[in-house]
């Protein structure tokens, strides 16, 4: 939606002078992009950060596991305000990028089947399918995590395989219908979510016209609103079939502060150290994302 808008937007605005080509999967595979858009055979292209973590070890800090970002509004400050930090600059200007658009990916939570875990204990030995930061967050919980296919959590949900299985709420667990075999579902856990940035090439930039520049800049809150206001509508829509088959788990501020000091902090930390042994201020850009965020730096 968010690059649709953008298209839409520019053809209007321009009387149709500015086009934008959009390739659906036919432009490159997903872990090609970033390398296409660097050596140009790409002019903008939509990426995952974490499908490639080490290809842009700072921004990866995005990708951690229960940042304190509580709504989709949160996250666009936040993620517009890292996009402008000059480590961030430096690391996306060496792939010749200018980080443009956020996907705002809602929260990853939980649908699950079995005993519903109520508190933080009952994650103990369960297995989940939670990818990157999330799933070593869970690996603190004592939880089991597995790197099940998308495609493939259905039948491992239904045959008992996986215990639970983590996807942006609500449009990934209605597109692949978990809530049709799982029992329960964590309403307000929020896992954390995966960075996934619009890019341009850093020379298609500066060879635009200066009133195409201001156009882009232009559409970029209005990109945000798109995808904003369809995911509330998928929201809208998905609630109620869950509330139809799960039981809603909702965690007060006490257990969210423990799943945050248990699962998330450590895995803050590990990051951090390793990102310092790389020469990268890990800290810095932990402690800008939490005060962009709202909340009080670590020490």
């Amino acid at each position: 939606q968010n690059i649709e808008t953008l298209r839409k937007f520019l053809d209007e605005r321009t009387g149709g002078k500015f086009k934008i080509q959009i390739g659906y999967e036919s432009f490159g595979q997903p872990k090609e992009l970033l390398d296409l858009l660097k050596v140009g055979s790409l002019e903008m292209t939509n990426i995952c950060a974490s499908y490639h973590p080490e290809k842009l070890p700072a921004f990866s800090a995005l990708d951690l596991p229960f940042l304190p970002i509580p709504d989709l509004d949160v996250q666009e400050k936040v993620h517009l305000a890292f996009y402008k930090h000059p480590v961030i600059v430096k690391e996306f200007a060496g792939w010749n990028a200018i980080p443009y658009l956020s996907a705002v990916l809602p929260t990853n939570e939980f649908v699950g089947r079995g005993k519903a875990p109520r508190k933080i204990e009952d994650f103990k030995g369960m297995r989940v399918r939670a990818l990157a930061g999330i799933g070593a967050a869970m690996t603190k919980l004592g939880a089991i995590p597995t790197s099940v296919d998308a495609t493939e959590v259905y039948t491992s949900l239904e045959r008992g395989t996986v215990d639970a299985a983590a996807f942006p709420t609500t449009y990934a667990h209605q597109s692949y219908r978990t809530y049709e075999v799982g029992k329960w579902y964590t309403e307000n856990m929020n896992l954390g979510n995966v960075a996934c940035p619009t890019l341009i090439h850093t020379e298609r930039w500066a060879a635009l016209p200066q009133q195409y520049k201001d156009l882009m800049i232009e559409a970029v809150p209005l990109a945000h609103k798109a995808l904003k206001v369809a995911y509330k509508a998928a929201d809208d829509k998905n609630f109620p079939l869950f509330k139809k088959k799960l039981e809603f788990l909702k965690y007060s501020p006490e257990e969210l502060a423990a799943f945050r000091k248990a699962g998330g902090e450590p895995v803050w930390e590990e990051w951090i150290k390793l990102r310092e042994s790389q020469g990268i201020p890990g800290r810095e850009l932990l402690n800008f994302l939490l005060t962009q965020a709202g909340a009080a730096p670590k020490s």
